[in-house]
């Protein structure tokens, strides 16, 4: 994510439409997630990235747990792009839409006309049910919670249920299976929107595992090995991954971790499972990759990326069994798996 670009695009709004006793953690840990974005970013000089508002069709209501929710907002009328409608579970076997509450956001959902980029729809565990009653889910794949897959099935026919997923992706709308793959979702939308290294930040400040289902896309390098709690590796791997450019060795991460090399070597094996200078090559392809997919030459995709030529490049290329060389890659490549 080019941070230029980044600080000059608009906010994006993420209305998180709640009925009465929604359930909390569907909200409350994705809408922590993008404050914590917000947070870091302003941290860093950047301005906050999202708008977070929480609406319903009435102004008072009550959360799964019992807690009061007051000063919730009108369901919005206008759209100023680009913006994100999120939906969220509600306790019980079956999704019930047979009360005013529900039925003001079905009809409130049906006037919506999703866009990627625009206006997008992101719906966590039974929230799915919701978009499936308001008709937003025909010819489109879409997971929920497993208790409510035959429901899905039933309540939209046309809708391609995928079971077994934490979330799956079908812009512009995007769903996950359940409670706490909401957080997984939106960090996935972070990374997308605002860089993978803020993302994989975000998780760890949440200390939250980056994971995916079982049949989506291996992590990419900014997100794997990071799947550990040792701060000082966090701080080494952050540093990494936001200038993979810069004349890297085992003696300067170590500075960066206040360790010595050997120890930081140690610290990479056991809690990150690559050695370090395998993780910044891992980090550097992945750079050169986006470089060339955005149009860049080998060369200028080497520089940017810290190899000091295009033969380092290429060499690199090779070791990790990636297809082809970068000179014949597409405008999409394949990623750099992290069990390459």
């Amino acid at each position: 994510m080019d941070e230029a670009r980044l600080a000059g695009d608009p906010p994006i709004r993420v209305v998180f439409a709640l009925l009465p006793h929604s359930l909390i953690l569907d909200w409350a840990g994705p809408a922590e997630a993008l404050r914590i974005a917000n947070q870091l970013l302003v941290a860093s000089g950047r301005p906050a990235r999202f708008e977070l508002v929480f609406a319903s069709p009435e102004p008072t209501s009550t959360s799964s747990v019992g807690v009061a929710l007051a000063g919730l907002q009108p369901l919005p009328l206008q759209w100023d792009a680009p913006s994100w409608v999120v939906l969220v579970g509600l306790p019980g076997d079956t999704v019930a839409v047979d009360n005013e509450p529900a039925q003001t956001l079905l009809r409130w959902l049906r006037g919506l006309r999703l866009e990627s980029g625009r206006l997008e729809l992101v719906t966590i565990c039974a929230g799915t049910l919701l978009a499936a009653h308001a008709g937003l889910l025909n010819g489109r794949r879409a997971t929920t919670h497993h208790h409510h897959l035959d429901e899905l099935r039933r309540v939209d026919p046309r809708c391609e249920v995928v079971a077994n997923r934490v979330f799956v992706l079908d812009a512009p709308l995007y769903s996950s299976a359940g409670v706490t793959t909401g957080i997984d979702l939106v960090l996935h939308r972070i990374a997308e929107t605002c860089g993978e290294s803020l993302a994989a930040r975000v998780a760890q400040t949440m200390v939250v595992a980056m994971r995916r289902g079982p049949h989506d896309p291996e992590l990419s390098p900014f997100l794997a090995y990071r799947n550990h709690l040792h701060a000082a590796l966090h701080r080494v791997q952050d540093a990494v991954s936001e200038r993979p450019q810069d004349e890297w060795s085992v003696p300067r991460m170590a500075d960066v971790a206040h360790t010595s090399p050997r120890h930081l070597t140690r610290l990479f094996v056991e809690h990150a499972g690559v050695a370090p200078l395998t993780y910044l090559r891992r980090l550097r392809l992945a750079t050169a990759q986006l470089a060339l997919r955005s149009g860049a030459n080998v060369t200028r995709a080497a520089d940017i990326s810290g190899f000091g030529s295009d033969t380092q490049l290429r060499r690199a290329w090779r070791q990790f069994g990636l297809p082809g060389s970068p000179s014949t890659q597409d405008s999409s490549p394949q990623e750099v798996h992290a069990n390459a």
